[in-house]
């Protein structure tokens, strides 16, 4: 294999596929970048077995053939030569680069050794305007699991019924739910798709236009420009967010989002570490006195608000509402309380079908 393409080219097309090389294996072929040259395309494809990312750029081949290379060494060192033209060709020692009269060579692994990928999936799918897709994943993911004792709940669940995609988030202390039309669909889904591979979309999304989601057997794939994303999807069974929403409020606050994310945002400073990032909501009619006490000092502020029904007192995690409400697309939020120990809710005034759910902290006072 030899082949001779811009640097610049390479190491872009490197750092997007690398993000799916495997991290920490014992299989060595999964840290690898598997580089393929034919008919004047460069194909480069990492996987670590649940996440794949296939990228093509043009270069000029001079020898065809495909092999496989440290995936994190090979993106890093190309990052060094983006101002110059690089050729790379194999021989006995390993991949030889060379670059503006300057050679290097990086030990190789057959292209063999690397896992198959089936990027010929379309059994079923969804079209979706680019940027909402990419606005979904923002409003949601965030809401996800981090660790791994609830395996499913590190992902989003997407619902296509009718013309209506709804993706549904938590990971036991919070619920994200985003509602949006689609543009075509092939018929009533319902998938759990890795938060990680969400993100790894959202990253490639920089353009206006449509975006397909494809699933097929367990797997999810999307295409965007010369770049295919494969993705395992999560098993099992996901919550279903209509059973655990309120469905009445006893107290009804309606405030505005800039002034209490302002005044959430002051408040975690000084509880910045703290395990439960405690704040204290004291709801009164015309404002919210929101509290906040830790060894470093305290924080009391009065946030305007309208309250319908009843006063309450309520202590909750200050980056869950603070994430929640700047993830509500509206100047205005409302959000509903039945108990000082029950799950709220969180919606734009004018509500639009999509909430947010967090579950209170209970304290001693």
């Amino acid at each position: 294999m030899k082949f001779v393409c811009e640097g610049l080219d390479l190491s872009e097309a490197l750092l997007k596929v690398s993000k799916a090389c495997a991290a920490r294996t014992t299989v060595a072929i999964l840290e690898c970048i598997k580089v393929s040259a034919y008919n004047d395309e460069l194909t480069l494809l990492a996987s670590d077995g649940e996440l794949s990312i296939e990228k093509k750029i043009k270069a000029d081949v001079l020898e065809e053939g495909e092999v496989c290379v440290p995936g994190k060494t090979f993106t890093d060192f190309i990052n060094k030569l983006v101002g110059t033209s690089v050729t790379c060709r194999t021989r006995e020692s390993g991949l030889e680069i060379t670059y503006g009269g300057n050679q290097t060579s990086l030990q190789i692994l057959p292209a063999s050794d690397f896992p198959r990928i089936d990027m010929n999936i379309g059994e079923n799918h969804f079209s979706i305007d680019k940027k909402v897709f990419k606005d979904i994943i923002a409003r949601t993911v965030f809401c996800c699991a981090q660790d791994d004792s609830r395996p499913i709940l590190k992902g989003c669940l997407f619902e296509v019924a009718g013309e209506e995609l709804t993706v549904t988030a938590l990971d036991g202390f919070r619920m994200a739910v985003v509602k949006e039309k689609t543009l075509s669909a092939s018929g009533n889904l319902r998938i759990v798709c890795p938060a990680r591979t969400l993100n790894e979309i959202s990253r490639m999304i920089d353009d206006e236009g449509n975006l397909t989601v494809f699933v097929q057997n367990g797997m999810m794939m999307v295409k965007i420009e010369n770049t295919t994303v494969m993705s395992r999807l999560y098993q099992g069974e996901f919550i279903n967010y209509k059973d655990i929403t309120p469905t009445t409020a006893e107290t009804e606050v309606t405030v505005k989002k800039e002034e209490l994310s302002e005044s959430l945002e002051r408040a975690g400073i000084l509880i910045r570490g703290d395990k439960n990032s405690l704040v204290v909501f004291d709801i009164k009619p015309g404002s919210i006195r929101i509290t906040s006490n830790s060894e470093i000092g305290n924080v009391l502020e009065n946030v305007p608000c309208e309250l319908k029904g009843r006063e309450l007192r309520i202590a909750m995690n200050s980056k869950y509402i603070l994430d929640s409400a700047k993830a509500v697309q509206s100047e205005e939020i409302k959000i509903r309380f039945n108990s000082p120990i029950s799950p709220f809710v969180l919606t734009a005034k004018e509500e639009d079908g999509s909430l947010y759910l967090i579950l209170p902290v209970r304290t001693n006072n």
